[in-house]
């Protein structure tokens, strides 16, 4: 595979540097992506330079995952208006184990295969170089000039609108970030460095300074900034990132956020977060076209990407738990969720708080606690009994047949929760406490 070429066809390209497709031409190079470690967690926003050094290393090349480490302890003033709290050792290094391991599942680290990816730091190069030196080795090789046209610098100090200024500290940044290059090429045989569109001007300081100081070729590839169709924020939705640790989106949500996507940005999206097969999108495309509510691209999009960054069982989970709701026959699956999956999937349903004690005792009509003025699932006795005898009320997916049922412990979901259903589209939640 061509590198340049399948990068191209998925929309993954915003800027390429002259040269850098006839370098890679020559046999296999390496290339590195960094990645800024201020928490313990990737989040969606990151994919797109993740893919990108997947499909480097697909493509037969060697991909370097940075973790900036030092640039981290600064903050990158590209498309920021405030400067960022800065993180300690200790945090450092625990959000670099984190990540890895989030990166071994797009990226082969372990093989012995020339093309293994590796791990690296800036802070590891970075510690011990004193402040004299590094200004009088780096310094001098990039003028003021220069990094005062490059716009992540221009709109800081211009003091555009909610901007604050800018410190010596991050004014250093594209000198940091143009050194760590430079390290890179002097000491791993790097020629490319990979980012987003925003890190144009901080990866050309990196090439400029190769160029200054060795008299080498560098080169650069931005990827465009990923947008939705309607213009919002991608991955952000309502409670925030879209995480790729279980423990902050839970898988379940994981493939919800990617399977309600809008039609346009599945086409795109499955282009960039897939490693589909132009034809097997193509066919995709094409059966979206022919049947959209059926939404082949969304819930193909959604499988692929659970499954990478999760697991298959995890996917198979996730499905399972996106149908609970509608499936009348989802007994056993709803019986076996985790708590968290749970509450998940009855974000937006009603909930009550019931008595846990009322429950246990085992004596307690039903009718008496989905009629009480804290838990009105039914505005009357009446009304529950017609429900009931029409077989419109099901208790955990378990139609409900005897009007004089009661309320019993074994009715309780993670020992705290009933799933009430009132007709076909009514669901409740009770909380026992």
């Amino acid at each position: 595979m061509n590198f340049i070429e399948e990068l191209t066809w998925r929309g993954m390209i915003h800027t390429v540097m002259p040269g850098t497709d006839e370098e890679l031409k020559k046999g296999m190079a390496t290339a590195y992506l960094g990645i800024d470690p201020t928490a313990d967690s990737l989040h969606i926003g990151h994919l797109v330079g993740v893919m990108i050094l997947k499909h480097f290393q697909r493509c037969g090349h060697k991909p370097l995952a940075l973790i900036g480490g030092a640039t981290g302890m600064i903050g990158d003033p590209s498309m920021k208006s405030q400067e960022r709290k800065l993180i300690d050792e200790e945090t450092l290094r625990h959000n670099q184990e984190a990540i890895k391991k989030q990166l071994a599942k797009f990226l082969d680290f372990d093989s012995d295969a020339p093309n293994a990816a590796e791990l690296v730091n800036n802070y590891d190069w970075m510690k011990n170089y004193g402040f004299l030196d590094f200004i009088r080795d780096i310094g001098k090789h990039i003028t003021v000039n220069y990094m005062m046209a490059k716009d992540s610098v221009k709109k800081r100090l211009s003091g555009a609108a909610g901007t604050d200024g800018m410190s010596f500290t991050e004014f250093s940044y594209q000198l940091l970030q143009g050194y760590d290059y430079l390290w890179l090429y002097r000491n791993k045989n790097c020629r490319l460095q990979l980012g987003g569109s925003d890190q144009w001007g901080n990866i050309t300081t990196g090439t400029e300074l190769i160029r200054r100081t060795e008299g080498g070729e560098a080169y650069a590839l931005t990827c465009p900034l990923i947008t939705k169709a309607d213009g919002g924020k991608f991955g952000k939705t309502e409670s925030g990132n879209v995480w790729l640790d279980p423990a902050r989106t839970s898988p379940y949500k994981f493939y919800q956020f990617w399977l309600n996507v809008s039609d346009s940005d599945a086409e795109k999206y499955i282009k960039i977060f897939t490693t589909l097969s132009r034809e097997e999108i193509e066919g995709l495309v094409a059966e979206q076209a022919a049947d959209p509510g059926q939404r082949p691209l969304q819930k193909r999009l959604a499988r692929e990407i659970t499954t990478m960054v999760h697991s298959a069982a995890d996917c198979e989970a996730a499905i399972e738990a996106s149908q609970i709701l509608f499936n009348p026959k989802a007994v056993e699956a709803l019986h076996k969720l985790d708590e968290a999956t749970l509450l998940d999937i009855m974000e937006g349903v009603p909930q009550f708080t019931v008595s846990l004690e009322a429950i246990n005792g085992g004596q307690t009509p039903l009718a008496e606690i989905l009629t009480a003025d804290d838990c009105k699932v039914f505005p009357s006795k009446g009304e529950y009994r017609k429900m009931v005898q029409g077989g419109g009320l099901s208790i955990n997916k378990e139609k409900v047949t005897d009007p004089m049922a009661v309320a019993t412990a074994d009715m309780l979901l993670n020992g705290k929760y009933i799933l009430v259903q009132r007709g076909k589209k009514n669901f409740f939640l009770l909380r026992a406490e």
